[in-house]
């Protein structure tokens, strides 16, 4: 089988079945594991798929660029982002992740609400401005460009100062196997942070993203209050994840 028809067939593989056993796929075609795990790096190089252990699982659409991301999966967004804002009570104090879904919450959030929002993006705190009854503190550190947050050593120690009732945590990736992911190491210790801050932790998980995995775990299903979703309860990857987490349909 050529490189290229083999390359065609994992495509396929992930598409149909939402990840590829390196194991089995070798079997099928009556090739020896390294190949396969050879197309797979490949594959992972040109961001078609995320490797983990054993094989492949899709690429989450949320690694683009902030600008991109804002043009993906938009009503989904405001599905999860609307079942979210029904979570914070008056006078609570809310940890806000960055992110678009997030964003996307600010607009939703009535305009008689009183809370806090502690938030470590320039971004949502910007958004907070005009808003009559919110509180609004910002976590400094270095800007991670990528999702416009604040990370590294300085926004963990802010972090390690405040509590909040909730946080509403943002993340790229969530698989039954792979877990709640994101795509660079120190985003990730800033979200695990943020979440060893609050009584309840709840995951922003628009479709997009439920099934997808990123290279770094966040945190464990079971530090999760729920996980906020507009994806189909019926499909089995839901159906998988409902089994580890609660899933709260938007």
């Amino acid at each position: 089988m050529l490189s290229a028809e083999r390359r065609e067939h994992l495509v396929e593989t992930l598409r149909r079945d939402g990840k590829i056993v390196a194991k089995a796929v070798a079997a099928e075609l009556g090739l020896s594991e390294d190949s396969i795990r050879r197309d797979l790096r490949e594959m992972a190089a040109e961001g078609l798929c995320q490797r983990v252990y054993g094989g492949a699982l899709p690429v989450s659409p949320a690694l683009a660029d902030y600008s991109g991301r804002q043009r993906v999966g938009v009503r989904a967004k405001q599905r999860v982002a609307d079942a979210a804002v029904k979570l914070i009570d008056p006078g609570s104090t809310v940890i806000i992740d960055g992110g678009t879904t997030a964003l996307a919450m600010i607009s939703l959030l009535p305009p008689t609400l009183s809370c806090t929002v502690i938030t470590h993006s320039p971004t949502i705190a910007a958004a907070l401005v005009e808003h009559p009854g919110v509180d609004v503190f910002i976590l400094g550190g270095r800007l991670f460009k990528h999702s416009v947050v604040a990370s590294g050593a300085a926004a963990v120690e802010a972090a390690e100062r405040v509590s909040a009732d909730l946080f509403f945590l943002g993340v790229t990736g969530i698989h039954p196997d792979a877990g709640l992911t994101t795509g660079d190491p120190d985003e990730a210790a800033m979200k695990r942070a943020l979440t060893s801050r609050a009584a309840e932790t709840y995951v922003l998980g628009s479709s997009e993203k439920i099934g997808a995995a990123s290279s770094f775990r966040v945190i464990d299903f079971d530090a999760a209050a729920g996980v906020i979703t507009d994806a189909d309860i019926e499909s089995d990857v839901v159906q998988r994840l409902g089994e580890r987490v609660r899933i709260m349909p938007a």
